[in-house]
């Protein structure tokens, strides 16, 4: 056997994971410990499987090391709700809290959840106990576990919207952990007898090589990236019936810089299963990813690794083994758009929504659009609900036809109906980056919005003003706003400089390029200007600047 294909040892997290007991650790011991702002070294791993990263402010790592101080650590807390949807006092309660424990700021993630940072160590069980309270948990929002399920936001487009929501909850229990320790740990449960954890059948000790990532989706509106997931399922409507979904597997976004073995890649639809058997499919290709994930190496532990490895066919007929039975050929479905339709749409029993841009995700009052306190009201004044979106966006649900005059005031009182934005920037996503994402190598939503200014000049000088581009920017190739699927992705390598990805589509079914690496912002817009100015006078017709930069070859 030469050196290739010598079994390699587990990472060492995969005994991190051996040793938790169920995800338990030493987990109340590090809370107690109020001498230092962190957790041990193996609770930072086990504590995100119960939704939660540790955090510092980077911002102030080099004045702290300086005064020989601990770094100024803090917990990112993720809630985890399926297909984004809340009750107007879940917000409310939501928003207190991120004033009274964390920074202040709502956070709205590309995964239709929130996050809220800051939450310092002796406030972290106090403020798990209020989100309880509130009906909500962090249970999977992070780990090697089966995260956060998406699904379609507007309700607009189907009939069977609300029964797809439906499944993405159904989804998100039948492959939560079997483990009591959340409830143990910060609900103060019935503790464990003895030291054999709970038997879990489909994580079992281990759980999964690596994070996992499901969405749904309801054509023709793709406005969940369903092919960046490790599972999409894309609804069937067939003779005006929902009858299943398209299975695709093996999405994901997350490249290392320097490592030609990691790549970003589409989910490969591989058939069709009909509504009853969902779960189960599911359930088995979660199991497949747990059996022949990598366990060795975590950069090649998603589960697009495994699939590749095997290869499609192969990766089927295990599926089709354990299943007993083979999946159907996937239907014929069609996409025409991504973007979240803003402002005000009807369903088909006529109740009304309204979607509202948020930049980047960040719930924050600005210069007339009063967005954290006009949210507010209408929280209290219980005409909506609230659901999120996958863009970061904020929906809100289930208006009576009377309230709608109502909730057309409070929009207007706080300036949330008058706003206009680019359709470029109203496009935008950018993900969390610095200063807490330990991650992070450059900034993103915090730079984002002055760098679409800069874009927004350049579009007005080319009179491209009213053309959408989708640009999204990450601080790292983690890939948490989905960089590769824009038609302009900005990839941060260092502080100030990004690898420059051109030529996705707009609706999120084609993986976009590199066109330079390592650029500052004057080398970006200096590439890009000449590239918008070609554009402006080539286009055909409605043509999308991906489509353009694809058909040229520009980025080959």
């Amino acid at each position: 056997m030469n050196q290739e294909t010598k079994p390699q040892p587990p990472s060492p997290t995969e005994g991190v994971k051996e040793r938790s007991r169920g995800l338990r650790g030493t987990l109340e011991q590090s809370l107690r410990d109020q001498l230092t702002g962190q957790l041990a070294a193996d609770d930072q791993s086990v504590i995100k499987f119960h939704g939660i990263y540790q955090q510092d402010d980077r911002d102030r790592r080099e004045a702290r090391e300086r005064k020989k101080l601990e770094r100024d650590y803090s917990f990112m807390i993720r809630l985890r709700l399926p297909a984004g949807e809340i009750t107007p006092a879940q917000w409310l309660g939501i928003a207190h809290i991120a004033q009274a424990s964390g920074n202040g700021v709502v956070k709205i993630t590309t995964r239709q959840t929130v996050q809220i940072h800051g939450v310092i160590k002796s406030k972290m069980k106090p403020t798990m106990q209020s989100f309880a309270a509130l009906g909500v948990d962090t249970i999977s929002a992070c780990g090697d576990v089966n995260r956060n399920v998406l699904a379609g936001a507007h309700p607009s487009i189907s009939p069977f919207h609300a029964e797809v929501q439906r499944f993405a909850a159904a989804i998100s229990e039948h492959l939560l952990p079997k483990t009591r320790a959340y409830s143990e740990i910060w609900l103060d449960g019935e503790k464990l007898s003895g030291d054999e954890p709970e038997e879990d059948p489909l994580y079992g000790k281990h759980y999964l090589p690596r994070k996992f990532k499901i969405a749904l989706v309801i054509p023709p509106i793709n406005d969940t990236d369903v092919l960046a997931n490790d599972i999409g399922l894309i609804a069937v409507e067939e003779k005006g019936k929902f009858t299943g979904f398209n299975v695709a597997v093996g999405g994901g976004m997350g490249t290392t810089h320097g490592s030609p073995d990691t790549y970003p890649r589409l989910a490969t639809t591989i058939g069709f299963v009909p509504k009853d058997k969902t779960l189960e499919v599911v359930w088995q290709i979660t199991a497949i990813q747990r059996d022949f994930g990598n366990r060795s190496d975590r950069k090649l532990a998603r589960l697009k690794y495994t699939v590749d490895r095997m290869g499609i066919e192969r990766f089927k007929e295990e599926l089709h083994t354990r299943l007993g039975y083979a999946l159907a050929p996937a239907r014929d479905v069609a996409f025409t758009a991504r973007a979240d339709l803003l402002g005000w749409q009807q369903d088909q029993e006529e109740r009304w929504y309204y979607t509202l841009f948020v930049e980047n995700g960040r719930v924050v009052d600005a210069p007339g659009y009063a967005l954290k306190t006009g949210l507010c009201a209408l929280a209290q004044s219980g005409l909506c609900g609230f659901r999120f979106t996958a863009s970061q966006n904020i929906m809100l649900t289930y208006i009576a036809p009377e309230n709608r005059a109502k909730i057309q005031a409070l929009l207007e009182q706080h300036g949330l109906a008058q706003a206009e934005f680019s359709p470029t920037r109203q496009e935008a996503i950018a993900c969390v980056a610095l200063n807490t994402c330990p991650l992070a190598l450059a900034e993103a939503q915090r730079y984002m919005p002055s760098f679409i200014t800069k874009i927004e000049a350049l579009l007005e000088k080319h009179d491209l003003r009213d053309a959408p581009i989708s640009i999204r920017m990450t601080g790292c190739p983690n890939g948490c706003a989905r960089p590769h699927l824009a038609e302009i992705g900005l990839v941060g390598r260092s502080l100030g400089h990004y690898n420059l990805h051109l030529g996705g589509d707009a609706l999120g079914l084609r993986l976009n390029r590199l066109y330079a690496e390592n650029l500052d912002e004057s080398g970006i817009l200096a590439a890009l200007e000449p590239l918008l100015a070609a554009y402006a006078k080539e286009r055909r017709g409605g043509e999308r600047f991906g489509d353009y930069i694809e058909r040229k070859g520009i980025a080959a």
